[in-house]
């Protein structure tokens, strides 16, 4: 149970910084709904949680390929968070939150999911939250499990706040023009997006 706990403080740890995920989980929940936010908050704890188990379990042959392709893949995706933001900048849509068709679920999920696994370095991350944590040696499977289950319920508790913050928000902000939260939104994912590829040229 231990092991569960900790698990979820290095998840909610993990998840407070609000980087383009964050942006996306607000925009998203603002302009369809709250599910639209807990999926897009899912892909997100679903990719935390693929890189928390290459941590736990010493997957040393899957991370060192994915750290030695971490240029390429942060590259791919700063583009794709650059034309996810340029796609809401200049073509905001007005998204009824009753409407929304499974493929469109699968792709919300599907879009964050890709991001996250675009951030190798989160292997590092959670190497250095086990080892702070006092996890870096683990008994078993079940610990392992454990934790990797604790860091996926912190992260996803996080991305359910935000998404109910948000529709709070939004409750109190009934009358604030769609196509200008969708522009918002857009620009910060742009700022997001070129920030990663013009840190990866300098």
């Amino acid at each position: 149970m231990a092991c569960l706990l900790r698990g979820v403080v290095i998840g909610l740890l993990f998840g407070l910084p609000v980087g383009a995920i964050g942006a996306l989980t607000v925009q998203r929940s603002w302009s369809m709904g709250v599910k639209a936010g807990l999926l897009t908050g899912l892909g997100s704890s679903a990719a935390d949680c693929f890189y928390a188990c290459i941590g736990v379990f010493g997957l040393t042959v899957l991370s060192d390929f994915l750290l030695r392709w971490q240029t390429v893949l942060t590259a791919a995706g700063g583009l794709l968070i650059l034309a996810m933001g340029l796609k809401h900048l200049f073509r905001p849509q007005e998204t009824d939150p009753g409407q929304q068709r499974p493929v469109a679920g699968a792709k919300l999920f599907l879009t964050s999911f890709v991001i996250g696994l675009t951030n190798p370095a989160a292997i590092l991350t959670f190497l250095f939250a086990f080892s702070y944590f006092g996890l870096s040696q683990m008994r078993g499977m079940a610990e392992g499990g454990l934790l990797v289950g604790g860091v996926f319920l912190g992260t996803y508790f996080w991305w359910s706040f935000l998404s109910a913050l948000t529709q709070v928000v939004r409750q109190s902000a009934s009358g604030f023009p769609l196509r200008i939260v969708n522009r918002l939104f857009g620009g910060v994912l742009c700022a997001f997006g070129a920030a990663v590829l013009l840190r990866l040229a300098l």
